[in-house]
Parts: C-alpha cells; structure tokens; sequence
C-alpha cells in the first residue's frame, strides 16, 4: 500500500467542510482560511510506501500542508494524489473525492477530541455509518490494542495527555485507514510514554500495512520511529533516505541545520590525501584546519563544513594518543545552562558550539577565560552544500 503525490501545487484553498460536528468543522476551517489567505507552493513528487515514513522540516516549510492536501482539507490548484493506485485528486481530470470517503486516518496537533464526548462515543465517531453493533466491536478491538480500554466511559478532560493521545490515535485507526497521517501526534509527552504508544502503533501496522506519514520537528523522534524520512524546505522536498543517510552525513546546509549541526564554516580545501581517506580544510578567515573525509574536490575549492556540537570532546591539557585528528587550542568565552546541557562556545580563530553536561563542565572545572583544547574526529566534520 502506498501514496503517490505528483506536483501539488500553487494557490492553495479550503475545501468544502465535511458534514456532522460543527465544533470541529469549525476549527479545522478556520485553520484552513488562514492558509488559504496567502499563496504557498508546494513543488514535490514522492511515493510513500506502508510503515512509518517521518516528514522533518522546519516550521512553515509546508509538512501540515501537504498532510491537509493528502486528506483532502486543502485543494491545490494543479497536480495529482494517488492512494494504493485510487486517484484521490486530479485537477486535469477534475478529480477531488471528498475527505470522508478518501479512507485516510488523520490525528491532528491539537488531538480536536469532542469535549462533551465520551472517549468511547470520540472513537465511534467515524463510523456513523456501519451498525451499531460492528461500531461497538471495532471500538472495543481498538482500545484494546492500545491499551485503554479502561477510559472507554471517561471524558477527554478526565484523562491524562499520553491517553488523550491513545484515544486520538484509536479514532483514526478505528476506521482501518489506506493512509494515516500523524501531525506531531506525541508532542509534549515524555520519552516513556511515546515509547509506549509508538510499539502499539507499530503492533497494528505489522497487521494492517499501511502507508503512515508522520510529522515531527523531534530529532530523536526521527530516529527511533522512522524507516523513511522525507526532508522538506518551503514547500519542497530537499533530502530522504534512511535517518542515518539524512541525519548523521547530511549532504545540504539546510539539512545539517536540521539534523543539529550547530557548526557550520566556510573553507577551503587545502590539501588531499588519497591513501588516508581524509583532506585537509581551512577555514575561512583563520589559521584553523579541520581533516574532514576525503570527497570529490580538489584542492583549492570552496566548501562548507558542518560539526555537531555534541561530536566534539574538551580537553584542560594537550591530549597524545589518539585517533582523533583534529586537536584545536583555545580559549572558553562563556558557559550557558541549558537544561541539564552547557553550551560553550571557545575560540579557537574560528568560535566553535560545544554540549557537555554539567559534569563534565565542573570536573574539568571550566569557567571563561580557560585555555582548552577541540577534539574531533575527522568523520566528525561533514561537507554540505547550499541545496538545489
């Protein structure tokens, strides 16, 4: 089972609202109006096939969007939408099935539970029209597999946010979807419970095989629920691959920016050295030089280099020894407390970002003003270009 989109693009409008829950039908237009206020461009083709495909981007790049297209809330002025080989919209052949019968499951950011609903009456929502007693049974088979059958007659303002959670996901999956579309669906949960509710989802996918899109901004996130992830910048598609292809060797400045990469210089190539594998860089500016891998440039190039700033080790004397390549001196200009994360930024001619833990900040007795040395290793510096 799969989704293919082709070219959905230019003005973008609201779609005629679906019947029942004016409450609901309300919001989601008055979300729709206001994109539909302003001209957005989406410009991309992929096919998304069954399991958990992740959609990263900074915010306004376009990731609700095309979920609102695919379900059907948003009409673009041109292109085409193709679930499991059902055309769904086609505007050259003036196609647009409406969002009831498109059998997509969509789980919004803000969750849109029916307040005055039981959770029960929330998940048989979408299955007004089936019997009574196959409503009944599906909604017990759902909550079961989730694990919540115990809220079954609670209100959403009875139970926690992980449940009301489980309960928006069980009313997208309850009318067994070709498509489900998850927008930031466990946003502000802790990693215990997302954990949780990602093993269920994956439990029903192994059963039911689905194409699922899933948005989040959660690097973390990408890695431990994506197969696939799709890379978007302003209504296009910049990167995809596996997390570890598109996150850890980004190849696209703007990708590097995304995957955390806090560092990012110009330089130039200085030197090749085919049988070690690596190059010599310097950067722009400074009498600094990185040994990054070896790539196809020659000497004397302009390139960008990308380091995390979680890839890079402090040292209060010289370190001897290692593998590492790159020992850079210099010196501490501030330290910042992030959470249970320091910041520092050293200069070394060139101002480095670098994380340590606090720990690490208080045994190496770190302060500003303190001369210190960059360890990194080469595979820790990632060339990375500006992007098509």
């Amino acid at each position: 089972m799969a989704v293919e989109v082709i070219k959905a693009g230019g003005n973008l409008s609201p779609a005629a609202p679906a019947a029942g829950a004016a409450a609901l039908n309300a919001r989601i237009q008055k979300r729709l109006r206001a994109k539909g206020d302003r001209e957005f461009v989406l410009d991309l083709q992929l096919a998304v096939p069954a399991g958990i495909t992740i959609l990263f981007g900074a915010s306004g790049a376009g990731k609700t969007t095309l979920l609102d297209c695919l379900a059907g809330l948003l009409e673009p002025d041109g292109g085409r939408v193709v679930l499991n080989r059902r055309v769904l919209f086609d505007k050259v052949a003036r196609i647009s099935v409406p969002t009831r019968q498109r059998q997509v499951g969509y789980v919004f950011q803000d969750l849109a539970l029916f307040p005055h609903l039981s959770v029960e009456a929330n998940i048989r929502y979408g299955l007004a029209k089936i019997p009574v007693d196959e409503q009944r049974r599906r909604t017990a088979a759902i909550l079961e597999s989730l694990r919540a059958s115990h809220l079954a007659s609670r209100f959403p303002s009875e139970i926690s946010g992980g449940e009301r959670q489980r309960v928006a996901l069980a009313r997208a999956l309850v009318t067994d979807p070709a498509l489900l579309l998850l927008d930031e669906p466990l946003g502000g949960l802790d990693a215990l419970i997302k954990s949780a509710i990602v093993d269920d989802l994956r439990a029903w996918n192994r059963a039911h095989q689905v194409a699922i899109l899933y948005v989040t901004h959660d690097r973390g996130e990408v890695f431990a629920l994506g197969e696939r992830v799709l890379v978007m910048e302003r209504g296009r598609l910049i990167a995809q691959g596996t997390p570890h292809e598109v996150l850890n060797a980004p190849r696209q400045e703007a990708v590097a920016q995304l995957a955390g990469f806090e560092n990012i210089f110009d330089a130039t190539v200085d030197a090749t050295h085919e049988a070690q594998g690596t190059m010599t860089c310097r950067l722009a500016g400074t009498a600094v030089t990185l040994e990054a891998p070896l790539t196809h440039v020659a000497a004397g190039a302009t390139v960008r280099l990308a380091v995390r700033a979680g890839d890079i080790l402090l040292a209060t004397s010289r370190p001897h020894d290692l593998s590492a390549r790159n020992i850079i001196p210099g010196v501490v200009l501030s330290l910042e407390q992030r959470d249970f994360m320091i910041t520092a930024q050293v200069d070394c001619g060139a101002r480095f970002e670098v994380h340590l833990t606090p720990g690490a900040r208080d045994s190496l007795q770190l302060h500003s003003g303190r001369e210190v040395w960059l360890v990194l290793k080469t595979h820790s510096c990632q060339l990375v270009g500006p992007g098509e």
